[in-house]
């Protein structure tokens, strides 16, 4: 696929300057025609809104304009399947802070693949990924070898990723990302270790 995007060069862009209004140009450019989906700043909280009576369109609904939450909610939308895409927050649930061990668990398994995906698309933009277990209650003991835990399951399926490709709409944004910001020379299985997480 031949980019359509202005190149930002790669030694002007720093990851804290990323600005999400060009992920928002990529992404729509790629995606709002062929899968009728477009990706929007939101004021309040993340979320994934299919097309309904108001909007002919599917909304990936990232947090307060920024660019590390637009890359998550993409990453779960390049995961989801198409009857998934069809439900608000790809019908799955959301358990706040202070979450049960055995809850932490079930939501931690829930977010290796985006959170992989999303360390992928990170690179690709040259911005820092850091893992979420959205965990900040409980033992400090327990959340941190719990964070360890799901830090090496992000970082094997990351390596699953680069070895097998990415899921289709994720490899093609991310080839995307590569053009726009010109970061074809670096990118590359070097990024993805284990002590960068």
């Amino acid at each position: 696929m031949t980019s359509q995007f202005s190149p930002v060069a790669a030694t002007a862009v720093s990851a804290e300057s990323l600005d999400p209004d060009d992920l928002i140009q990529v992404f729509d450019q790629l995606f709002a025609c062929i899968e009728n989906t477009r990706l929007i700043a939101g004021d309040d909280e993340p979320i994934y809104l299919p097309a309904d009576d108001q909007h002919d369109y599917h909304r990936v609904v990232f947090a307060h304009g920024f660019y590390e939450s637009a890359l998550h909610e993409i990453a779960h939308w390049c995961i989801a399947g198409k009857q998934r895409r069809q439900l608000v927050d790809f019908g799955y649930w959301y358990e706040p802070d202070g979450r049960s061990a055995e809850l932490q668990r079930e939501f931690e398994q829930v977010e290796i693949k985006p959170q992989a995906v999303e360390w992928l698309l990170s690179e690709a933009c040259g911005r820092k990924f850091h893992i979420s277990t959205d965990n900040l209650d409980g033992d400090p003991a327990e959340v941190e070898a719990g964070r360890r835990q799901f830090a090496f399951n992000v970082w094997q399926q990351a390596r699953v990723y680069l070895q097998q490709g990415l899921p289709p709409r994720a490899e093609v944004l991310k080839q995307a990302l590569l053009d726009y910001y010109q970061r074809h020379d670096v990118y590359s299985a070097d990024l993805f270790v284990l002590e960068r997480l």
